[in-house]
This record gives C-alpha cells, structure tokens and sequence, in this order.
C-alpha cells in the first residue's frame, strides 16, 4: 500500500484542500497520514522519516512572497530524498503561490484549485500527472475507457477563415480541455467541395470554416497535434458523402461518423438531393463506415424536435435511425440526445423523452451492436444575454448527467449571439465540467420523479404505434423490411406519419401537422386547437 504524508506548512492553517485530497486518495488505495495545520518544515522532515511515504503532499495558500523562502527550506532539508527520487513531492495552493513553486522545480505536481476532480484521479490512479504529460488514446472507445467516469467533452468549432481556425484548434488542444474537436466546414464545404465552380464565393465562411483542399483539412488534424491531442471528427457533408468520408478517414482520422437518415436533401435545403434518393445515399455511407469498423452516429431524432414534431414522432425517429443503422451492419452506435429542443420543452417532459428513446435503442443490444450515449444542450435555448446562457449550460449539463453520458457535446453559451471562439469554448467547458465533477461526486435521481416515468412509458407506447403505422405501407409485403426501405420512410414522410409544421410548404413532406406545448410536452393538436393522442392523430392518416 502507498503512503501520502500531508501537512499544511509554514503559518498556513487552510487545511480543507489538503484534507479532501487525502480522503480522495484513500479512496485510491493509499495509506495517509495528515500533520495537520501551521506545520514546521522540521516536524514536516522528522515526520518524512518516521512514515517513509511515497508521496508528500504540502498545502500553502497565503502570499507567493512568503512561500518562497519556506519551499528554499523544503528544498533543503528534503533534499537527499528529492535528489533520489524517494518521494514525489506534491503542491496544493493558489494561483500566485503555484507559479512561484514552479520556479523552484522540486514539486512533480501542482494544483491550484483549478483542476477538476478527473485531473486528481488521474494523478493518484497514475493515468498521467498533469494535463498533456502523456497522450490519451486516439481511438474513440478506448479513450472513452481512458477517461471513465468522465465522459468525454466534444465541442464544435470553425471560424470564417483557415487560418484562425487552424490557430484556434492549436489553444484548444493546448488547454487539454476538450477531448473531441468537431469541425465546423462553411456550407460551401458541405455541399461543393468536389465542385467549387459551383461555389457562391459570397459565402465563403458562411457557418464555419472554408476548407478547399485536401491539404486545409490535414492541416486541421495537425494543428490538433498538442497538449492532449483530442480526437478529431466532421459532418459528412450533403453531397458526395462517400468521397467525403473517405478524406475525412484520410486526413482527420475522423473519430465516428454522423449522418442523418431522412436529412440534408430538399426536405430541409441543405442540398438538392431528393428525399428517397438521399436516404439511400445516407444508408451506403453507414455502410461504408460499418465495413471499416467505424461507430456511426445518426443525428436524426433532433431535427424533427428541431421543426416542432410531436415529442413522440423525435422518439419514433431516434428508434428508426438506430433500427437502420444495425441492420445496416453497425457495430457501435452513437445515439445523440439534443435537450432543450424545442426550447420550449420542460426539464421534466425532456428527460422523459430522452429516456423513451433510450429504452427504445438500447433494447436494440446485441453481441454485434451496441450504442454509447451522447448529450448536448440545445442552441435554441440559448440567450443573447450571456448570464442567462452561462446558466442554461449549467442546468442542460446537469440534466443531462442524470442518462450517465459517455460524451457530452458542449455548446458553448455564447452561441445564440456568435460562432464560438477558444476563449469562449474554453469557458464553457470549465462551466460544463464543473457541473459534470458535482453530478459524478453524488446527485438525487430525476429519473424516479413519477411524472418523468409515465411520460416516458406513454412515448414508448406513441413511438410504436407510429412505427407500426409506417409498416404498414408495405401493405404488399414488397420489402423484406420496410423500416429500412427508403421508399417506404420517405413514404411516410409524404403520408405525415413522420411530420412536422415546420416542413409545411415542402414538396417532399407533408407539413399539415399541427403541435402546440402542454405543460412543458410538445403534442399534436386539431384544426380547432383541440389537443388529440398520437392514436387519433394516425387514424386520421389514410393508407
């Protein structure tokens, strides 16, 4: 067993810091042993003696200028045992009081406070000593091993031009704050990199970064290269996915893919792709992945939440995405949960939605697919004031532990107002992991509440009608499973079975849907404004 001697030194009689340090690392395995407050660097080296720790931990938390000539003592009368290697020595203090312990370079560890509860874990379980001492793993799931209890922290990030993109990627990474990168390529990208004549040069950096060449995105994932080297990953683009993802896998080593299923087409004008044919297309580009061992995320489920279906209609969806992408040969399943969409949406009737669709994927488990879960907050309920955003950040991250998430897709509070810089991605992931570090260390259970439980059972039920309803378009039985034809799910597109009042007007839709929001759910409604159930909803839909 490993031993830790800790003391709060010289005149200091802040013992707190110290004390939760050595409870945490006790936790750990390690034998401790507390001298208390206001102690002498000569009880300090007698004591050193007596126990032979592994490790001594010293707290100080007045003035820099004071602490100096008592780490020259500490230096002094340690010295054998430093020079030796036959402790570490370790520093709990402030800020001001850190950066002058540094200078004298006999502490192998410093923590200033700023830390969070995962960096101390790290640094008694030995996983590394401090942020960037050694490389996380660059393979998604066994980073997210790695990283346990802690999910992994995703954020989005592009800005108008390459170059400040490439230097923003650079002090993100350096910080060791962020272990996934999403980029975030201008729509000119997304739709025509393959065919820049058909660029609007006006557009340029509209929604994110301009990337023209294979090269813009290696130089990317280089930059990338620093600090604790996060992941790396981008959207599949709306045209020409299969080439896309395959410099995608060339030069960012894109850590999973994401896709929609019913998406970036002309239902919502993010290509001219028609509906059935894009779904198709969305389909090979799964496959593609699943052949290469690739997880695969299917970013499906929000965008009808996004266009204000019914709640039940998002869980149908999420279940459909997850169905297509197993039996499309799927290994590991990213399924996103995007809270706070609408924004309308009550804690309360959110949560039930997202376990709804977590019971409904998961009970697709098997020994040849599984799914991790993913959560973010979403930017629609985002302020301009950013007081009220910092707040929303840190309540959507709170709900959201309550699905134990194994990455969190961060966004940053800023976004109702601008695209996100470092500095503001940075901030926010600070907010973000505090929340996390709280929730992790104990948190009452919001999935007991009752109103959350018959919520979520009433969605399960309204999710299987609506899939019921769907198959039954294939009234002649013409394919062998229509969940994943693309004839039939753009069929019920056209039908309303899948809708939503947003899509009105759109000639690959329905749009006649009509919704409103009852005590925080979103459900549909009649032509009189009368609220009906997902059951009379769908009979009023003629096959």
């Amino acid at each position: 067993m490993k031993k830790i001697l800790g003391a709060a030194i010289g005149s200091c009689i802040h013992v707190a810091g110290i004390l939760n340090f050595l409870n945490l690392a006790s936790r750990y395995g390690y034998k401790t042993k507390f001298l208390g407050s206001a102690c002498s660097i000569d009880r300090l080296k007698e004591e050193v003696e007596n126990f032979n720790p592994d490790i001594v931990a010293v707290s100080y938390r007045l003035s820099p200028e004071s602490a100096l000539p008592l780490f020259e003592e500490l230096k002094e009368k340690l010295a054998e045992k430093l020079e030796k290697k036959k402790i570490e020595l370790i520093l709990g203090c402030t800020k001001p009081v850190g950066e002058a312990g540094r200078k004298l370079g006999i502490f192998d560890a410093i923590f200033t406070g700023e830390e969070s509860i995962e960096d101390i874990e790290s640094y008694l379980s030995k996983k590394k000593i401090s942020a960037g001492s050694s490389i996380p793993p660059d393979n998604l799931l066994e980073r997210i091993k790695y990283k346990k209890p802690f999910p992994l922290i995703r954020h989005h990030f592009g800005r108008p031009s390459l170059d400040e993109t490439i230097e923003g990627i650079k002090k993100i990474a350096s910080s060791g704050l962020l272990d996934v990168i999403s980029i975030g390529p201008d729509q000119n990208t997304q739709e025509f990199f393959f065919h820049p004549e058909k660029m609007n040069k006006s557009q340029d950096g509209a929604g994110g970064v301009p990337l023209r060449s294979v090269e813009d995105f290696r130089r990317l994932y280089e930059a990338s290269r620093t600090g604790n080297y996060p992941l790396m990953r981008c959207y599949s683009g709306t045209n020409d996915i299969i080439r896309m993802a395959e410099i995608l896998q060339e030069t960012i080593k894109n850590a999973w893919c994401a896709v929609p299923l019913c998406w970036y087409n002309e239902l919502d004008n993010r290509s001219e792709r028609k509906l059935e044919e894009s779904i198709a297309e969305n389909q090979a580009v799964m496959k593609w992945h699943a052949d290469r061992n690739i997880p695969v995320e299917v970013n499906e489920s929000h965008h009808w939440s996004l266009r204000y279906s019914p709640d039940s209609v998002a869980v149908a969806a999420a279940f459909i995405a997850a169905y297509n992408a197993k039996k499309i040969g799927v290994k590991t399943y990213i399924s996103q949960y995007m809270f706070n969409t609408p924004a309308e949406t009550s804690f309360t009737m959110d949560l039930a939605k997202m376990l709804a669709k977590i019971e409904l994927i998961e009970s697709l488990h098997d020994d040849n697919f599984t799914t991790l879960r993913q959560t973010r907050s979403g930017l629609y309920s985002y302020s301009t004031d950013f007081d009220k955003s910092r707040g929303q950040l840190a309540s959507s991250t709170m709900l959201q532990m309550q699905v134990s998430p194994d990455i969190v897709h961060v966004v940053a509070y800023c976004e109702a107002d601008h695209a996100a810089k470092p500095d503001d991605i940075l901030e926010s992931v600070k907010i973000a992991n505090k929340v996390i570090d709280n929730c992790l260390y104990g948190c009452p259970d919001m999935k007991l509440d009752g109103k959350v439980r018959q919520r979520k059972e009433q969605l399960i039920s309204d999710a299987g009608l609506i899939i019921e309803k769907i198959k039954m378009l294939d009234s002649s039985k013409e394919f062998e499973d229509p969940l994943v034809s693309p004839a039939i799910i753009s069929r019920a597109i056209k039908k309303g079975i899948l809708d939503a009042p947003h899509l009105y007007g759109v000639k690959a839709a329905n749009g006649t849907i009509r919704t409103m929001f009852i005590d925080g759910m979103i459900t549909a409604i009649d032509e009189n404004g009368r609220p009906i159930t997902e059951r009379e909803r769908l009979e009023r839909i003629k096959i």
